[in-house]
C-alpha cells in the first residue's frame, strides 16, 4: 500500500525537541522482573519481561533490557549480511512476545515525561506532564534483597498500587510511570496482582562497583545497555533521541497503522526517510550495526528491506496497564 502524503510528511518531519533536555549521566541501573496479566481469560499467561531503569541526578528512563537483547541480535544479523555483500536485507521480527517498545523519560524538576515509542527506524517522542502521585507512606518496614524498604500506598492510573521504597537510596524515581517517593522505588505492585514490578539487581555506576545488593548471578551476568540512541558511544547518558520525532497519541496510532497494515511499505518508507533526513541536512546517510552500535552502514548502499515475522502466540490485551477511573 502507498502512504498517504500526510503519513509520508509525518515520518520526515524531525523535531530538535531533544537539545530541550540537557543529558543527564546514570548514577545506577536498577533491574526489574515485571509482570502483567494482559488477558484476563488467560491469567496463567502472563507478560513476564525483564526491565531496567537507569537513574540519573536531575532523570531516569525506563526500558526493556529483553528488547535491547533482541535488538543486538538484530543488530548483528544485519552486520552479517551486510559483510556477505547481500544488498537486500532480510529481518526477523520476533518480539511479539514482549511489551510495546516503549521508553519513560521523567524530569521530575520540570515535571516532564516523555514517552518514546519506536517504529523500526524512527522513535516518536509523545510529551506530557508528570503526574502528581498522591502516596500514603505507611510505619510498614521490610527488607528486599538486603535493602531496608517502607511501605507507601497510592491509586494511580485506574489501579490501587502497594510500593516498597529504600530511602537510603537516594532516587525519587521507580519503574514505569511511578516516582515521587523519598528515594528509589525497590518493588510495586497492584492489589489485583496483574501489574508487578520486583527487584532483580541493582547495579552502581563510577563507584568501587557493584552494590551488595546486586551480588546476585543474575546481575553479574548482564550486559548493560544505555539511555541514549543506540549509536551512543556513552551507553551510561541519559538523553532523548536526537532525532526523535515529536507527535501526540493519535497522530502516532495512524503511522503504528500503516505499519500494521503494510511492514514491507513501512519499512521502505522508514529507509527513505533515514536518507531523507541526512541528505538535507548534509549528511552521509548512515545506521550503526553490531555490539555497541560500532561501526556504521550507508543506506544508500541497502537495496531493498524485507521484513518477516517469525511465529508466535497472538497478543491479546484486555487488560491494559492503564485503566480508565470508574465514573
Amino acid at each position: 500500500m502507498k502512504l498517504s502524503p500526510y503519513l509520508t510528511v509525518l515520518l520526515l518531519l524531525v523535531t530538535i525537541l531533544a537539545k530541550a533536555q540537557k543529558p543527564d549521566t546514570a548514577q545506577a541501573i536498577v533491574h526489574y522482573k515485571f509482570t502483567h496479566v494482559r488477558d484476563t481469560n488467560n491469567r496463567d499467561k502472563p507478560l513476564v519481561e525483564n526491565m531496567m531503569l537507569l537513574v540519573g541526578r536531575n532523570s531516569s528512563v525506563y526500558k526493556s533490557y529483553d528488547r535491547k537483547l533482541k535488538e543486538e541480535q538484530m543488530r548483528k544479523s544485519i552486520e552479517e549480511q551486510m559483510s556477505s555483500g547481500s544488498r537486500d536485507l532480510r529481518l526477523t521480527s520476533s518480539v511479539g512476545s514482549l511489551s510495546p517498545n516503549i521508553d519513560y523519560y521523567q524530569y521530575p524538576n520540570e515535571k516532564k515525561l516523555y514517552t518514546i515509542e519506536r517504529l523500526m527506524a524512527n522513535s516518536y517522542i509523545i510529551p506530557e506532564s508528570m503526574s502528581a502521585i498522591n502516596w500514603k507512606v505507611s510505619a510498614d518496614t521490610a527488607t528486599i534483597d538486603g535493602l531496608p524498604c517502607q511501605k507507601a500506598t497510592t491509586h494511580f492510573k485506574g489501579r490501587n498500587y502497594t510500593a516498597w521504597f529504600c530511602d537510603e537510596l537516594p532516587y525519587r524515581a521507580g519503574p514505569w510511570k511511578l516516582s515521587g517517593l523519598p528515594g528509589l522505588i525497590v518493588e510495586a505492585s497492584d492489589d489485583k496482582k496483574e501489574v508487578m514490578f520486583k527487584f532483580d539487581g541493582i547495579e552502581k555506576i563510577g563507584g568501587a562497583g557493584k552494590d551488595q545488593a546486586s551480588q546476585n548471578q543474575n546481575a553479574t551476568a548482564r550486559v548493560v545497555f544505555g539511555g541514549m540512541d543506540d549509536a551512543s558511544k556513552n551507553s551510561n547518558v541519559i538523553a532523548l533521541p536526537a532525532n526523535g520525532i515529536k507527535t501526540n497519541p493519535k497522530e502516532f496510532e495512524e503511522v503504528r497503522e500503516v505499519m500494521r497494515k503494510d511492514p514491507q511499505a513501512f519499512a521502505q518508507s522508514q529507509r527513505a526517510a533515514v536518507q531523507g533526513r541526512m541528505g538535507a541536512s548534509g549528511q552521509s546517510a548512515s545506521f550503526s550495526v553490531g555490539t555497541g552500535g560500532g561501526g556504521a552502514t550507508a543506506v544508500s548502499s541497502i537495496g531493498s528491506i524485507r521484513v518477516e515475522s517469525a511465529p508466535g502466540p497472538k497478543v491479546v490485551t484486555n487488560n491494559p496497564i492503564e485503566l480508565p477511573e470508574k465514573k
